[in-house]
C-alpha cells in the first residue's frame, strides 16, 4: 500500500539552509513569532497529522468519491472527522492576521503545512485550500463589516470558501460570462446563473460555504470591464454572524472526474441568490486575481506533491522488486535477481521524480518567501521588489512544476510496470489526481502567454531582467569556484541566452503576433528549466560549502550534489531543443488551413 512520510530533512535544508529562514523572517515587520523553534513545532505536528491522519485516507477518497443526495454533498468516510481535526489544531488560522482570528505567522509558513497536507491526500487538501484564497480576497478587497462577517468565520475554519469563475461556456475568457446581479433597495444583489467546476461548491465538512462569485451587473459594459464580484453564502448570517437563512443557491450535480475524486467538483446554480459586492463596481477581475494569484500557487504545489508522493513510494519499490541482475554482475548474488534500483533506466525516473520535487520545493518555499516580502516587507522598495519577481515567477511555478510532477507521477507508474496500473498500488491515483493541475488556475497554454505576452514582452523584458539579474550575481560570485564551474558555466550562457531568445521572439513578434502564441509554451517550459536549474546551482553550493566543513552529515549533501550534477546533465540539455523549437516560426503551425485538418 502507498504510504507518505513528511520530507522534513528536506524542509529544514530549502528553509534553513538554502533560504536563511530566520534572518528572512528578521528583516520582515510583524514576524516575531516565526522562530526556528515554532516552525520545527509547526513542522513536527504537522507531518504527524498528515502522514496519521490525511495519508491513509487518500485512496478512500479516491475510491469512494463524493455522493450527491438531496442536494447535500457527502465526502468520503473519514474526510469529515479530519476537517474537525485540522480546524481544532488551529492549521487554517496559520498564516492570517490576528485582527480576524489567525496567528500572523508569515504565508511561507503555512505553504509548509501545505505541501505535507496536499502531498500526504490532494484531493481532501483542496477543501480548506480553496478557503485560503477566499480569504486572501477578503482581506484585501472586502469592508470591514464583510470581515466581520465573514473573514472571521473563514479564518477559524467554521466556515470555508470557493471561487467560482468558470460557465459552460466560458473557461479563461470570462468576458463571456453571463450570471447577472441585480441591485436590491437594501443594498444587496440578487445573482442567478450557473457556474461550473467549483471545487469544495458543496460538502458536509462545515457549517457554512462562502462563495466568491463573478456576475455582471444590468449596466455593465461589455466584456472584463463589466464584471463585478460578490459574496454569496450558503447560508445567510444572522445579526449574530450565525449561518442562518439558506441562500438561494443549489448544488445541480458533481461533475464525473478522471481523479481528485474525494473532492467535491460542482456545478452551482444560483436562482436569485442574494449576494454582497467586494471592491468597486465593474473591477471584479482585478480583485479576484488575488484570489487566482493564491491559486495558482497552490497549484505549482500541487506539482510538488505529485513528484514527491510518486518518488517516495517508487523508491520504496524500486528497492524491493527484483528482476533481472544489473549489467554489470550481479548485485544482489544471495537473492533471485537484483532490486531494480540497480538499473540506469529506472535510476534515471527516480532522480527525474526527486530532482522535479526537490527543485520545485526550492522555488516554492522561494516564492512563498516573495509574498511575505510583499507583505511585510521593512521598505516600499522591498515589497515592491517582491511583487514584481513574484508576479514573473508566478506562471513559470505554476505550469512548469504541473508538467514535472505530471511527468514524474508517469514515471512513478512506469517503475511499478504492470503494477503501477493496478488500483492497490496507487500509483495510477497519483497520476490521474495530478492531470487536473496542467488545466485548473489556467492551462499550461494560458500561463504561457501571460509569462511571454504580458509579463515579459509587454515590459519590454523588464520582468526577465529582475531575475536574470539574480541569478547573474549568482554566477558572478561563484566564478572563482572551480568545484562550481560545472553547474555555473551553463547557467551562465542560459542567462544570457534567455536574453537573447526574447529580442529574438520579440522582433518576429512586431511582424507577426502569432510569434508569441506559437513561441510560449516552449519558451515557458525553457524558463522553467532554467529558474530551476538556478535553485539546483545554489543548493549544490551548500552542499559543497557543508562538506567542505566536514559536515557528520556527509551522506545527505553528497547525495544533492549528485542530484543537481543530474539535473545538469540529464534535464536541463532540454532547453537546447526548446531554443530550437521556440525560435521555428509561426508558419509550421498556422499555414495549414483549418478545414484541411479533417480525417
Amino acid at each position: 500500500m502507498p504510504e507518505y512520510k513528511a520530507p522534513r530533512r528536506e524542509m529544514h535544508f530549502v528553509l534553513n539552509e538554502l533560504l536563511d529562514a530566520d534572518a528572512h523572517y528578521q528583516a520582515l515587520t510583524g514576524a516575531e513569532d516565526a522562530t526556528p523553534d515554532m516552525i520545527e513545532a509547526i513542522i513536527e505536528e504537522g507531518a504527524k497529522f498528515s502522514e496519521r491522519v490525511l495519508a491513509p485516507l487518500n485512496g478512500v477518497g479516491d475510491r469512494q468519491g463524493c455522493r450527491l443526495e438531496g442536494g447535500e454533498v457527502i465526502t468520503p468516510e473519514g474526510f469529515k472527522q479530519a476537517y474537525s481535526q485540522f480546524i481544532d489544531g488551529g492549521w487554517s488560522s496559520l498564516a492570517h492576521d490576528p485582527q480576524w482570528g489567525g496567528q500572523g505567522l508569515p504565508e511561507s509558513v503555512g505553504i509548509v503545512i501545505n505541501e505535507m497536507v496536499g502531498t500526504a491526500n490532494w484531493a481532501w487538501s483542496m477543501y480548506p485550500g480553496l478557503s485560503h484564497g477566499a480569504m486572501n480576497t477578503l482581506e484585501a478587497h472586502g469592508t470591514q463589516e464583510q470581515k466581520q462577517q465573514y473573514l472571521t468565520k473563514l479564518v477559524s475554519g467554521e466556515w470555508t470558501g470557493t471561487m467560482c469563475l468558470t460557465e459552460s461556456h466560458c473557461g479563461t475568457d470570462l468576458g463571456l460570462l453571463r450570471t447577472r446581479a441585480e441591485p436590491e433597495a437594501d443594498g444587496s444583489y440578487r445573482i442567478s446563473g450557473t457556474k461550473i467546476f467549483i471545487s469544495a461548491g458543496e460538502h458536509d465538512m462545515a457549517e457554512n460555504i462562502v462563495h466568491i462569485v463573478l456576475a455582471r451587473l444590468p449596466d455593465a459594459p461589455a466584456g472584463t470591464k463589466g464584471i463585478s464580484l460578490f459574496i454569496v453564502p450558503k447560508f445567510l448570517p444572522d445579526a449574530q454572524g450565525a449561518a442562518c437563512e439558506r441562500n438561494s443557491l443549489e448544488c445541480g450535480s458533481l461533475e464525473h472526474k478522471m481523479g481528485i475524486h474525494g473532492n467535491a467538483t460542482c456545478v452551482m446554480n444560483f436562482d436569485g441568490a442574494t449576494g454582497y459586492l467586494i471592491g468597486p463596481a465593474n473591477k471584479g477581475l482585478n480583485c479576484m486575481f488575488t484570489f487566482m494569484n493564491t491559486a495558482r500557487l497552490g497549484t505549482a504545489l500541487q506539482g510538488l506533491a505529485h513528484a514527491e508522493w510518486g518518488f517516495q513510494n517508487s523508491l520504496s519499490y524500486a528497492r524491493d522488486r527484483l528482476q533481472m541482475r544489473a549489467l554489470s554482475g550481479s548485485k544482489n548474488p544471495q537473492g533471485a535477481a537484483d532490486p531494480i534500483i540497480v538499473h540506469p533506466a529506472v535510476r534515471n525516473m527516480l532522480l527525474t521524480q526527486k530532482a522535479f520535487a526537490e527543485g520545485g520545493r526550492a522555488l516554492i518555499y522561494y516564492c512563498a518567501q516573495l509574498v511575505d516580502r510583499g507583505k511585510q516587507g521593512a521598505t516600499e522598495e522591498d515589497r515592491s521588489e517582491a511583487d514584481a519577481l513574484l508576479a514573473f515567477l508566478t506562471p513559470i511555478a505554476k505550469a512548469f512544476l504541473t508538467e514535472a510532477g505530471y511527468e514524474a507521477a508517469n514515471h512513478g507508474m512506469q517503475i511499478y510496470g504492470g503494477h503501477g496500473y493496478i488500483a492497490e498500488w496507487g500509483m495510477e491515483q497519483n497520476v490521474r489526481d495530478s492531470r487536473i493541475s496542467m488545466l485548473y488556475e489556467g492551462t499550461t497554454q494560458i500561463q504561457a502567454l501571460d509569462l511571454l505576452g504580458r509579463k515579459v514582452l509587454m515590459t519590454q523584458g523588464e520582468a526577465l531582467k529582475g531575475f536574470t539579474k539574480i541569478m547573474h550575481k549568482f554566477c558572478q560570485s561563484q566564478a572563482d569556484d572551480a568545484a562550481m564551474a560545472p553547474f555555473v558555466t551553463p547557467l551562465a550562457e542560459l542567462n544570457k541566452e534567455w536574453g537573447e531568445l526574447t529580442m529574438k521572439i520579440g522582433m518576429k513578434a512586431m511582424q507577426d503576433r502569432e510569434e508569441v502564441g506559437a513561441a510560449a509554451v516552449d519558451y515557458l517550459m525553457y524558463s522553467g528549466y532554467v529558474v530551476l536549474g538556478y535553485f539546483w546551482a545554489r543548493m549544490a553550493q551548500v552542499a559543497q560549502a557543508e562538506l567542505a566543513k566536514g559536515t557528520t552529515d556527509s551522506a545527505f549533501y553528497e547525495a544533492k550534489l549528485q542530484c543537481a550534477r543530474f539535473y545538469f546533465e540529464r534535464l536541463l540539455p532540454r532547453t537546447r531543443s526548446l531554443s530550437v523549437t521556440m525560435l521555428s516560426g509561426a508558419d509550421n503551425l498556422m499555414s495549414l488551413d483549418a478545414e484541411h485538418f479533417a480525417f
